[in-house]
């Protein structure tokens, strides 16, 4: 599929992108034969292939977050210059 230089400053006027005659030239090109690579793929049959997202079997290792009291709580608020009821009191910053 061969992209024509109004395709291609149209494509460049979406990216936000100023290109020269230069650029036009090589990226027509190159874009062209991205697209026909793609539609060289649209050929391959896939009827009965199975979709994967990646083929290397490797999966997430979940734990599950496990709350741990440590005791210590109301000594740490206990060390700060202001607190009240539990809570470190800090000046208003807005």
């Amino acid at each position: 599929m061969k992209l024509n230089k109004s395709e291609i400053e149209h494509i460049a006027k979406l990216a936000r992108l100023n290109l020269t005659d230069e650029d036009a030239k090589l990226y027509s090109q190159q874009l062209s034969d991205i697209l026909d690579y793609v539609d060289k793929l649209q050929t391959v049959d896939t009827t009965g292939v199975e979709e994967t997202s990646q083929v290397t079997g490797l999966t997430n290792i979940m734990r599950n977050d496990d709350i741990i009291e440590s005791g210590i709580s109301d000594e740490l608020v206990d060390c700060a210059p202001d607190h009240d009821n539990g809570f470190i009191k800090v000046p208003k910053i807005l």
